[in-house]
C-alpha cells in the first residue's frame, strides 16, 4: 500500500497509466459526488471492502459491451418477449443497491457495497447520475441493476437476481435502451464469464479512454 499514491482533499487522480498491473491506481480520498463523477469520467472507479481504505481502479484491459454486440440466447429471447417479468426504472434504487450488497462473490468475504458506498451512490441517484433498473414478478422485486449514466457510456456497477434470468432481463433491457439512444458502450469493468456470454469483451484501457473522451458531453 505504501507505494500507492494516497489521495488528499484535492479533487485530482494520478495518471491512469501509473496503475499497477491489476489496475489499482490509488487509495484514500472520499466518496463525494464530485470525486466520483471525476473518477468515472476519467475511467476510474472505487472498489474496496470494509477492511481496507477506499481503493481506486483503472484496469487494463477493460471489460465492455458494445450495445450492438449484445448476445441474446433463444431461451432468453422468449423470456424477453413474454410476460414473466415487468421492468421499471428508478422506482426503488435503495432496494436494488441493498440486494446487490447481499450477493456473494467468489473470493470475496463480505460486500464491497459498504454503508459509505451506498450513501454515495444514493446521492448520485438523487442528482440524476446513478440509475437503477428493477425487475418484478408477481409484484415482487426479483432482480435489478444499477450504475452511473455518463450520457454516452453507462458504467455498470452491480446486479442481482432472486429469480432465474431476472438480472439478465434487466441487463438486456438496459442495453436495448442504450442502443436506441446511441450510447457507445457499457463499462463492465472487469472480466466475468457471465458478461462474456452476453457479448461483452475486453479492450485496451487506451481504446476505452479514447471512446470515453471522444464522446464525453464534458468535452
Amino acid at each position: 500500500m505504501n507505494r500507492l499514491p494516497e489521495l488528499t482533499n484535492e479533487l485530482v487522480f494520478p495518471p491512469i497509466e501509473t496503475a499497477t498491473n491489476d489496475g489499482l491506481l490509488a487509495y484514500g480520498g472520499d466518496l463525494s459526488a464530485e470525486r466520483l463523477l471525476l473518477a468515472y469520467n476519467n475511467g476510474i472507479f472505487p472498489w474496496y471492502d470494509t477492511n481496507s481504505p477506499i481503493l481506486w481502479w483503472s484496469p487494463d484491459p477493460r471489460m465492455v459491451l458494445f450495445p450492438n454486440k449484445l448476445k441474446i440466447s433463444k431461451s432468453m429471447s422468449k423470456i424477453m418477449a413474454g410476460d414473466t417479468f415487468t421492468l421499471t426504472k428508478n422506482v426503488c434504487f435503495e432496494k436494488v443497491i441493498d440486494q446487490c450488497a447481499k450477493v456473494k462473490r467468489v473470493g470475496q468475504d463480505g460486500t464491497w457495497i459498504t454503508d459509505d458506498m451506498k450513501s454515495a451512490y444514493m446521492k448520485l441517484n438523487e442528482l440524476g447520475h446513478a440509475i437503477s433498473y428493477e425487475v418484478w414478478s408477481e409484484n415482487k422485486l426479483v432482480g435489478g441493476l444499477y450504475g452511473i449514466d455518463l450520457g454516452h457510456v453507462f458504467c455498470g456497477e452491480s446486479m442481482f437476481s432472486l429469480k432465474s434470468n431476472a438480472s439478465k432481463y434487466a441487463f438486456i433491457s438496459l442495453v436495448k435502451v442504450l442502443e436506441a439512444k446511441n450510447y457507445k458502450l457499457v463499462d463492465c469493468q472487469v472480466y466475468t464469464k457471465h458478461l462474456e456470454s452476453l457479448g461483452a469483451e475486453e479492450i485496451t484501457r487506451k481504446t476505452f479512454m479514447e471512446i470515453l473522451n471522444d464522446h464525453s458531453p464534458l468535452n
